[in-house]
């Protein structure tokens, strides 16, 4: 199989005069339709077939508002990242933007927390295919379909960017194909006033639900719609793969505003739409966590049959949950590689442009967790709720290297991106609150959801948890740091600043096309 050779082997010059020498081995492969679907199909997951639900049952019609507050907060991102991305298309994301703008050390962090952010989702979600196939073969040891689920993921993304992005193309169909005939069948339902499961549909409901349109009494408090924002955001999340996938798009200055746009239009018609829909079907009380509220209609509806079709649709989600897994953390592990933050081995690339060895290092942590997850359920929850603080950090650094940015063009240091954030940087300031206080949110919702201490699962990871990951990530930059320091000469500083590059001319569009040449450098 061909390699890369390591890049500060290739080239005269630290690879830490380049931002771009992590793209060299890449091949821009990932049309038009992959990027609408990539975008489009991370955000719709298990958070609306599933999720959606239980949110329902707690929070009433409100929910609607909290769906769409956290929709424009999610076009906010999408617009900050889009004006990065056409600054720089690269595949290490947002580890390349903190590098840029806020130096090594904070790549470093970045880097590793959305490693283990998609570590522990894929080791949940390898577990959630083995549950979900149990719906048909319930006697089906799980172990079997961790494995099997694992070997087509991981056989897509050897492949080539192109595999991973037909698998996702197909993916977001059946999950968008599914959303669609939810949305024809319940218009139908609700503008007819048709009677379902000796309830009558129609838009009346969002009013005469029981509590009203935002419950605020016996089990429901006024801050409810507020507070269950903090779980809307987790139904949003992977959005920010587009990002990720720029580095290998064909065109990513015409396909980037184009994914922007469309994502959030669809984000507003399936997961409002759907949710406006479940509303004006059934009493939001009908709805039970645990049970997809689909399944819930269209079996009152008597098409029993579709109960089936939305598990599928579940493994479906979950499958490509796997698959974007192992394609971000591949690339960001050689991100981090680049810069000495990850064993070197995480470097290798095969003849397609594909970072095999941070996918199969991915992989391998896939199956010992899930073996993990299988002997202490109780104890691998609260690593699974920790993901939703890693998420709050991702959307964070975007928010961040936005800001930075837009100071930086604003003084001329850097060109203007072609396809800035409107209402910058106020934006991304409202964002970054919002992210502040949907981490409160979780403290506050996990300190309610039980009355024993050791089950408060979200409030223990952002009490403890934040901590507890800081001193990890403090520690392992003390470990690499000497090599960091190594690599690129002592130059581990943002490499900007408002008065120019920070490290002369070394980062300058020429420098950065003549260190990408560079660093092509191949071997067999």
């Amino acid at each position: 199989m061909t390699q890369t050779q390591d890049p500060t082997e290739a080239s005269g010059d630290a690879p830490g005069n380049s931002l771009d020498a992590e793209q060299a081995g890449y091949q821009q492969t990932l049309g038009s339709r992959h990027v609408q679907m990539i975008a489009i199909g991370g955000a719709i997951g298990t958070g609306l077939f599933l999720g959606s639900a239980s949110r329902l049952h707690s929070t009433g019609p409100a929910l609607i508002i909290s769906y769409a507050v956290v929709g424009v907060i999610a076009y906010f991102l999408m617009r900050a990242l889009g004006e990065l991305v056409l600054h720089r298309a690269t595949s290490g994301a947002f580890v390349s933007y903190m590098r840029e703008f806020f130096g090594e050390k904070w790549a470093f962090v970045t880097g590793w927390v959305y490693w283990l952010n998609w570590a522990l989702t894929g080791i949940a979600e390898l577990s959630a295919v083995g549950l979900y196939m149990q719906y048909w073969f319930p006697t089906l040891p799980t172990w079997i379909t961790v494995l099997v689920s694992l070997v087509v993921v991981l056989s897509v993304n050897l492949l080539s960017a192109r595999a991973f992005g037909e698998f996702e193309f197909w993916a977001a169909i059946l999950k968008v194909g599914a959303i669609v005939i939810f949305l024809v069948v319940g218009l139908v339902v609700v503008i007819g006033g048709l009677s379902i499961g000796g309830h009558k549909a129609g838009f009346q409901n969002l009013w005469s639900n029981p509590g009203g349109f935002w419950p605020s009494s016996g089990d429901y408090n006024w801050y409810g719609p507020i507070l269950v924002m903090s779980g809307v955001v987790f139904a949003y999340a992977a959005i920010e793969m587009v990002g990720v996938a720029a580095g290998e798009m064909a065109d990513a200055e015409k396909e980037v505003p184009k994914a922007v746009h469309a994502v959030i239009f669809r984000i507003a018609v399936f997961y409002i739409g759907s949710i406006l829909l479940l509303v004006c079907m059934l009493p939001t009380q009908d709805y039970k966590a645990g049970t997809s509220p689909f399944v819930t209609v269209f079996e009152r509806l008597g098409f029993g049959w579709m109960s089936a079709v939305i598990q599928a649709i579940l493994i479906v989600a979950a499958m490509s949950s796997l698959n974007s897994g192992l394609y971000t953390t591949g690339r960001v592990l050689r991100s981090l590689g680049m810069s000495k933050q990850a064993p070197k081995f995480t470097l290798k690339m095969s003849k397609s442009g594909v970072p095999f060895a941070g996918i199969l290092m991915t992989s391998i942590v896939f199956v010992l967790g899930s073996v993990l997850n299988a002997l202490t359920p109780d104890a691998f929850e609260i690593a699974v709720e920790a993901t939703s603080i890693m998420i709050l950090w991702t959307w964070a650094t975007i928010f961040l290297c936005q800001i930075r940015l837009r100071k930086l063009s604003d003084a001329g240091v850097v060109p203007a991106s072609p396809f800035q954030a409107p209402g910058s940087p106020y934006t991304s300031y409202i964002g970054l609150a919002f992210l502040a206080l949907v981490l409160i949110g979780l403290a506050v919702s996990g300190w309610q959801a039980s009355d024993e201490f050791l089950h408060k699962t979200s409030f223990l990871c952002v009490v403890f948890g934040i901590p507890l990951l800081a001193l990890a990530l403090a520690i392992g930059w003390r470990v690499v740091k000497p090599r960091v320091m190594a690599n690129t000469g002592g130059r581990i500083e943002s490499v900007w600043t408002l008065d120019g590059p920070r490290y002369g001319n070394d980062v300058t569009p020429d420098a950065l096309d003549r260190d990408k040449q560079d660093d092509t450098t191949t071997a067999g």
